[in-house]
């Protein structure tokens, strides 16, 4: 039996930045991975990723992105920023160990490890919302001869040539892997379910990010009212191209509903000129190809599903009360929970982006877990 002061599930940014401010509280912790690196979701993204929100915003608490890095950072310089978050703060993962399970204990928690169970007061989850790829079910599906892959599995066009692609989606996955293809010159549409909101990744020369952050205290319809007719000016209309407009604003999407709006970085030019194409809802799958819900057939020798992630909490942490919802998210993040001791990191979108907020978060849950601490002594 291994005890600390407290465990860290994952070692993304979430995890190693709560390793960074829990230690400078003075806690003795320990961090958990699964896989056999820092950001291994990072390095596992498509190739051409970069962030959407900028330099400035997205470093993690004690240590900003290097000043050389470009002003939107590559995954791989992402992937760079962390190791060496990690050498600053010293930071060592034990690599390639999964939690199964983690239990109440007494007044504190037990982790299960394939080594030895590991106990502690404190528990933080901070295995991000990018771990469990969500693969929708459509009649025909297993009849289909095509390729099937979800956005997390993809990397570059280079399996592709002379395909036609239909891309299931319209997050930024979704609109980022189609632009991919386009400029690749594959044959490519995008299935668009629903309404869409879509932002320009600038705004007026500034990030978009910027503008969140300085409206992040005003009201979320107020602040996508003051912002519709410049963002109508932005991006135009879109309405004409297959897509509809949502009725709720991007912040309302964010915060109501947990869907980041579209940020564009090029995807809506390309669907302008038709170098992709816009189809409605998935009705079917026929052998070769997909049915739509207007009842149109079109042939595809692959589809990618980008439609998203849909982490269950519930199967690592079984036993508590009042700290899930229906969809086994956590009610609480970057705050105490209905069960003491007990955190969560970076489990939820943010309007004033993610890198950001994991920051805060983890700051917080440092200042709150030394007050629930010095309270139990």
């Amino acid at each position: 039996m291994r005890n600390f002061d407290a465990v860290i599930v994952g070692a993304g940014p979430a995890g190693l930045a709560c390793a960074a401010t829990m230690r400078a509280a003075e806690f003795n912790v320990t961090v958990f991975e699964k896989a056999d690196n820092v950001g291994s979701a990072w390095r596992r993204h498509y190739d051409r990723l970069h962030l959407h929100t900028d330099r400035k915003h997205s470093g993690l608490p004690g240590m900003a992105m290097p000043q050389t890095y470009p002003l939107y950072p590559s995954r791989m310089q992402m992937v760079a920023y962390l190791e060496s978050y990690a050498a600053r703060f010293d930071i060592r993962p034990a690599f390639n160990t999964t939690i199964s399970c983690i239990r109440r204990d007494g007044a504190g928690w037990r982790a299960e490890a394939a080594g030895g169970p590991i106990t502690a007061p404190v528990v933080i989850v901070a295995t991000g919302i990018a771990d469990a790829p969500y693969r929708p079910s459509w009649p025909g599906l297993n009849a289909y001869q095509g390729a099937v892959v979800h956005s997390s599995e993809y990397r570059n066009p280079a399996p592709y040539p002379g395909k036609r692609v239909l891309v299931v989606g319209f997050g930024n996955s979704g609109g980022e892997i189609a632009l991919d293809l386009a400029e690749a010159g594959v044959d490519v549409a995008l299935a668009v379910r629903g309404p869409v909101q879509i932002l320009p990744r600038d705004l007026l020369g500034l990030p978009i990010l910027t503008w969140a952050i300085l409206y992040q205290h005003l009201p979320a319809r107020l602040v996508d009212l003051i912002n519709a007719p410049i963002l109508r000016l932005a991006v135009g209309s879109f309405e004409k191209l297959g897509l509809r407009r949502a009725a709720k604003g991007p912040r309302q999407m964010v915060e109501e509903d947990g869907r980041v709006p579209l940020i564009d970085i090029g995807t809506l030019a390309r669907i302008r000129d038709g170098s992709i194409r816009i189809r409605g809802a998935i009705d079917r799958f026929v052998s070769d190809g997909v049915a739509f819900a207007d009842a149109t057939v079109e042939k595809f020798d692959a589809v990618i599903l980008a439609t998203g992630f849909q982490p269950d909490l519930r199967r690592l942490i079984p036993d508590v009360e009042g700290v899930f919802d229906r969809q086994g998210m956590p009610l609480q993040t970057g705050r105490a929970t209905n069960a003491p001791g007990l955190y969560f990191c970076g489990q939820t979108t943010s309007p004033t982006g993610q890198l950001r907020e994991i920051g805060l978060e983890a700051q917080r849950i440092a200042e709150n877990a030394r007050r629930y601490m010095a309270a139990a002594r």
